[in-house]
């Protein structure tokens, strides 16, 4: 079967995460510029989430060319990955709104944990699909970025019940790994 359905709602469903996340940004209702210190902690999640579900979007779309044809099994990991990024607004609204706290902070760390566990499992669906010896497979190669990611969002959920400062640079350190470009697709 073919892709263009998959890449189009996937696209879609990324436009709406996003928007959810930019809805969530409230107005300050004073026009003073110290109106807007106490909002750096939401702006600050918003722009870690932004850069993410660009990041994911990206490596997807770059991904995406490369397949020749999906499955029913590719669909649903598809769909798998696309539930965990939903939840990336509540996330953020959380983490920020409550200025960074342990709880918050871990549990965006396991939102960023679940979309890389749900990326690797479409990938891996994707190399299935296509065969261990196929030129997508080669592509994709022994994938230690995914598997470090994966490690350090372990280790930034742990962190951020000693200090949820490390946690966020740690989630900082993951985005700028993948701000890198992947060159594997391009």
């Amino acid at each position: 079967m073919g892709k263009g359905r998959l890449e189009a709602f996937s696209d879609g469903v990324i436009a709406i995460i996003i928007t959810i996340m930019v809805l969530e940004l409230k107005v300050p209702h004073s026009e003073t510029l110290e109106a807007l210190v106490p909002l750096w902690p939401v702006f600050l999640s918003y722009v870690l989430s932004f850069v993410y579900i660009g990041i994911y979007w990206s490596n997807h779309h770059h991904m995406m060319h490369a397949v020749k044809h999906v499955n029913g099994g590719i669909l649903w990991s598809n769909m798998h990955l696309l539930f965990w990024l939903s939840l990336t607004p509540f996330t953020t609204a959380w983490m920020g709104e409550n200025d960074f706290g342990t709880i918050p902070v871990a549990v965006y760390g396991v939102g960023l944990l679940m979309n890389a566990i749900a990326y690797t499992i479409l990938v891996r669906s994707l190399i299935k699909r296509h065969g261990r010896d196929s030129e997508f497979a080669a592509r994709i190669g022994r994938d230690m970025k995914g598997y470090l990611s994966l490690a350090l969002y372990v280790t930034a959920v742990g962190m951020a019940f000693v200090n949820s400062w490390i946690s966020l640079a740690i989630y900082f350190l993951v985005a700028l790994i993948w701000l890198i470009p992947d060159r594997r697709f391009e």
